[in-house]
């Protein structure tokens, strides 16, 4: 079955947006850049919440610059090539290559994309997006890129649930930066 993941870059003390709404802490270097280059190629769909679609836009164009690197450029490539599903309850419409608008609560599309193909991972953006997955239950794997600042407050990466949801480490990578990349299977 497709594991669902979530990952995102994060603070020290847990949270992917500072209290002013900015993550300019949170820039990859050329490391960590191609980490994500690559979880991304085991990714067949991507589910992302209305905040971080429209982040994500600045994808869709940015390899026309004559100066982008071969990096962005295949990160662009890559993120085009990708299906991928917004939800919103303010928006009627989504622009991008591949992109639509759920048609239907977040439960019912991870159960139809994971009874449609046993390939690729569905990979979830956005922590209000991931909170409700996590409530749902429904987070096979988490993928935090911890960044070595501590911002104070913000958007947690991490929910708040009613439960306790036990985690096994499968793998940790520390880049040069003080970036750690771990990623934590849930215990089922």
């Amino acid at each position: 079955m497709r594991q669902v993941t979530y990952s995102m870059g994060c603070s020290f003390d847990g949270f992917v947006v500072g209290p002013d709404g900015s993550f300019d802490w949170s820039v990859p270097d050329e490391h960590e850049f191609a980490q994500h280059i690559h979880d991304l190629r085991g990714t067949s769909v991507h589910l992302l919440g209305r905040r971080l679609y429209e982040t994500m836009l600045y994808w869709e164009d940015v390899d026309q610059e004559p100066e982008t690197d071969f990096s962005t450029r295949e990160w662009a490539r890559l993120w085009r090539e990708l299906p991928k599903i917004v939800f919103s309850t303010t928006l009627t419409e989504v622009t991008g290559t591949n992109t639509r608008l759920a048609t239907g609560s977040l439960a019912e599309e991870i159960e139809r994309l994971r009874a449609e193909s046993d390939e690729g991972e569905i990979a979830l953006g956005g922590a209000r997006l991931a909170a409700e997955a996590a409530e749902l239950d429904l987070i096979d794997e988490y993928r935090p890129f911890v960044h070595p600042v501590l911002v104070g407050g913000g958007l947690p990466y991490f929910p708040e649930l009613e439960r306790q949801v036990r985690l096994e480490l499968v793998s940790s990578r520390a880049f040069g930066t003080g970036v750690v990349a771990s990623r934590y299977r849930v215990v089922r």
